[in-house]
C-alpha cells in the first residue's frame, strides 16, 4: 500500500499536467470586487477594458468605470450560426493595435495591469485576457463572472442571469454606454 502522501503528490502532478490552462485562468481572474478596486485606485492604474460587441452593451447596460470598449470578439451580422443559432462572431482585427492605443494614451505600456471584461467572463474575458498574454500583455487578467453574471438554473426566472456578476453585484453602471467610451466606426 503507498503512503498517502505519495498518492497526494501523484495527483497533484497529475493535475498540473492535465490542466495548465485551468490554473493560468485562475491566475487571471477577479471577482467584479477586486476588478472594481483596481479601476479606483489612483495609485496603481490598470486598463479596464469592457471587451462586448457595442451592440450588445446598447441592449444589456455598461459601466463608466472601464477605460474603454474595445470589442474581443463581434458578431457578423451577415453569416448566421446554425449550431450556435445566433450570428457568426469574428475575433477584432485590431484588438492589439487598439490596446496599445488605450495604454499609449494613459501613458502605460505592454507591463501595466489590464483587465477584461465580457457578459459573463467566459466566452471573451477569460480568452481575451489569455490572447493578450499571449501577445506580450503579461500582466492581463479578467472579470471572472462578467458584467451580466451567471444564469440560474431552475425557478421561475430559469435562465436569467441574476446570480453574480457586474450588475448583480451592486456595482455601479447604468442602462445605455458613453458614447465617449463605446467602440464606434464613426470615430476611428
Amino acid at each position: 500500500m503507498k503512503h498517502p502522501v505519495y498518492a497526494l503528490i501523484t495527483l497533484t502532478l497529475a493535475l498540473m499536467i492535465w490542466s495548465p490552462t485551468t490554473s493560468q485562468a485562475q491566475d487571471m481572474g477577479l471577482s467584479t470586487a477586486q476588478a472594481y478596486e483596481m479601476s479606483q485606485n489612483d495609485e496603481t492604474p490598470v486598463l479596464f477594458i469592457d471587451v462586448r460587441d457595442p451592440i450588445e452593451i446598447m441592449f444589456i447596460g455598461f459601466t463608466d468605470a472601464v477605460d474603454a470598449n474595445i470589442p474581443y470578439l463581434m458578431a457578423d451580422r451577415s453569416q448566421w450560426d446554425s449550431e450556435k443559432n445566433r450570428f457568426r462572431m469574428y475575433q477584432n482585427p485590431d484588438f492589439i493595435a487598439d490596446i496599445k492605443t488605450a495604454l499609449a494614451k494613459r501613458g502605460m505600456d505592454n507591463t501595466a495591469t489590464i483587465i477584461t471584461m465580457c457578459r459573463s467572463g467566459s466566452e471573451r474575458g477569460e480568452p481575451s485576457a489569455r490572447f493578450l498574454r499571449e501577445n506580450g500583455f503579461e500582466n492581463a487578467r479578467y472579470v471572472i463572472h462578467g458584467f451580466q453574471g451567471s444564469a440560474t438554473k431552475d425557478g421561475k426566472q430559469k435562465g436569467l442571469r441574476i446570480i453574480n456578476g457586474w450588475q448583480n453585484s451592486g456595482l455601479p453602471w447604468q442602462a445605455k454606454p458613453n458614447p465617449d467610451k463605446i467602440y464606434r466606426m464613426d470615430s476611428r
